[in-house]
């Protein structure tokens, strides 16, 4: 990845389509890593995860990763996800952030000099154009060595640059701990949701990496 150490830098990860990527090349994200990656190559002025939640279920596997994130260095934008009936009547979920996500890329673009989206999602072409006729440079990250290929053709026609995600494996990829079935501590059990007292009272450290994250909602377009 090309950058230069005053470039104003900001990122922007799909959650869904990330997660997709990196389970097809057979690692889980450590977002501290990718956080430190990108903050030892420019000035990192933001960086922005965008991902739908199930308002409904009492305990979401990603609601870890969504809290470590919005403690650690993250700008965590959410929204609950829409139950739909298709027309074949199977229920499906809605989440698409792809608004949010352009709305914050738009408003943000005087203040940057280079965007990073985690994404390889098409519908995205015409925001990566539309940063560029702003003087914006613009890095797309994907992979094509998925099966299928997670990158859409347009999007990295366009993109200034295009980072394959498997190619940043060694850097940002989790490193996974043997886990010693007798340790009560690495029970896989959800713990249980906080007081909202204790929630109140809760200090923002937090652990050295992020937990791995649970299966993301996928959007049905």
């Amino acid at each position: 990845m090309l950058f230069y150490p005053q470039e104003r830098v900001a990122l922007f990860i799909d959650g869904a389509n990330l997660f997709s990527a990196a389970r097809g090349l057979g690692f889980d994200i450590d977002y501290k890593r990718l956080l430190d990656a990108f903050r030892g190559k420019a000035r990192l002025i933001r960086a922005f995860y965008y991902t739908a939640v199930f308002e409904d279920q009492e305990y979401s596997p990603l609601r870890p990763l969504v809290d470590w994130l919005d403690y650690n260095g993250f700008r965590v934008v959410t929204k609950p996800t829409k139950e739909f009936v298709d027309a074949e009547g199977r229920r499906k979920r809605k989440g698409n952030m792809d608004i949010e996500l352009a709305i914050d890329m738009l408003e943000l673009a005087p203040h940057v000099d280079h965007v990073v989206l985690f994404s390889g999602d098409g519908d995205f072409r015409r925001l990566i154009e539309a940063m560029q006729r702003k003087g914006v440079r613009c890095t797309v990250v994907s992979s094509l060595r998925t099966q299928p290929p997670m990158v859409a053709d347009e999007l990295r026609r366009q993109a200034d640059n295009f980072v394959e995600l498997q190619d940043l494996a060694s850097i940002i990829q989790r490193e996974h701990v043997a886990r010693d079935p007798n340790d009560p501590a690495m029970s896989r059990r959800p713990p249980r949701p906080m007081p909202a007292q204790a929630q109140a009272q809760a200090p923002t450290a937090a652990p050295a990496s992020a937990p791995a994250p649970g299966p993301e909602p996928h959007s049905q377009s």
